[in-house]
């Protein structure tokens, strides 16, 4: 059951000794393929919840986001009316997020009793928050390996936008599934021509993750 907004205890960040894996190594992929599929914000995406999800309704809910306050980490509402919203997911979104589930009932059953049942969709390895700090250097990681030192996460929400622009769709649309206060804050963002950067993250992206989406 999900619990309300609130402090949270995230994970404990180390540094692997010799001989030992990453413990992030191959853990976050669900995470970036659903943020390029639905332009979710890093701070959305940590706070999302299986009970925010609907896969057979094929939508997710932003309720809350995690971020850090000066008592630490903490769930909280979003910040405006429009941020809090339903998306809808692709099929490849959908393929991400059941893969995710998988994923994280074996490391439950990995974590036994020392599992935090906090309802996260992308936690810890023991159930808890992720340090926000801990996706970056998972993502620098992998532009790095490729040679893409340009490509950022947040590249992603663009490519998100400018794919839905590009496709036709309304610009309050992409305003909606982006959760911008104002239709402005999408124009003066997106309302241009098309960065040719944005497109080539998604497709970056789509080569690092093995994933490949046809039109």
């Amino acid at each position: 059951m999900a619990g309300r907004p609130g402090r949270c205890r995230p994970e404990v960040a180390s540094r692997p000794g010799p001989g030992r894996r990453d413990p992030l190594a191959g853990r976050l992929e669900s995470l970036f393929v659903l943020a390029l599929a639905t332009g979710l914000r890093r701070a959305e995406l940590l706070g999302l919840r299986w009970s925010d999800i609907d896969l057979s309704g094929r939508a997710l809910f932003v309720r809350q986001t995690l971020q850090r306050t000066d008592r630490g980490l903490e769930f909280v509402p979003p910040k405006t009316h429009r941020s809090s919203r339903p998306v809808p997911l692709s099929a490849l979104a959908v393929a991400a997020l059941e893969s995710q589930r998988v994923r994280q009932a074996r490391e439950r059953l990995a974590a036994g009793e020392v599992w935090s049942d906090l309802g996260l969709v992308f936690a810890s390895t023991i159930g808890t928050a992720m340090q926000p700090r801990n996706v970056n250097r998972r993502f620098e990681q992998l532009r790095a390996a490729a040679g893409l030192d340009w490509l950022h996460l947040h590249d992603l929400r663009h490519a998100f936008a400018t794919f839905l622009l590009d496709q036709g769709e309304e610009l309050r649309t992409v305003m909606e599934l982006l959760g911008h206060s104002t239709i402005r804050m999408t124009a003066d963002t997106y309302g241009h021509v098309l960065p040719a950067r944005a497109r080539q993250a998604a497709s970056a992206i789509d080569r690092l993750l093995g994933e490949e989406v046809t039109a």
